[in-house]
């Protein structure tokens, strides 16, 4: 196996970087996520434009709840064989998905969690490299 996993992570999108023996990989997953989601039908300016067209805060949130579950488990097939797995990214999606891991029985492979800015791909794999060099 003998892989680790450092990714940078957020609700929109995820950078994962694997550590293999035959050498690096880095990969995208976008979550296209809404938490906003659009309205359907006419709008002020075409016309009727009613309230009942935008769905419910509950539903929204069932919704892009349900959106984000899949984005993790895309996620989470990716860096499944890891040995090892750094999160780190802003906000709460790292926690999130440190969550799902726990629900899938792969926490103990998680060696950190930490809060980090917007980088870009060169700076997640040199971070990723550092980790797991020390």
């Amino acid at each position: 196996m003998n892989t680790k996993a450092g990714l940078w992570i957020d609700h929109k999108k995820a950078i994962v970087v694997l550590i293999k023996a035959t050498g690096e990989e880095i990969k995208q997953i976008s979550s296209n996520a809404e938490k906003q989601l659009r309205r359907t039908g006419s709008t002020p300016l075409q016309g009727n434009f009613e309230s009942q067209q935008v769905p419910a805060d509950g539903s929204r949130q069932r919704i892009f709840t349900g959106q984000l579950n899949a984005y993790y488990d895309e996620v989470i097939a990716l860096i499944r064989e890891a040995e090892s797995i750094l999160i780190f990214g802003p906000g709460e999606a790292k926690n999130q998905l440190k969550d799902r891991l726990a629900d899938n029985h792969l926490e103990e492979r998680v060696v950190g969690t930490e809060s980090a800015d917007i980088m870009t791909d060169p700076q997640i794999a040199a971070k990723v490299r550092q980790y797991f060099a020390g």
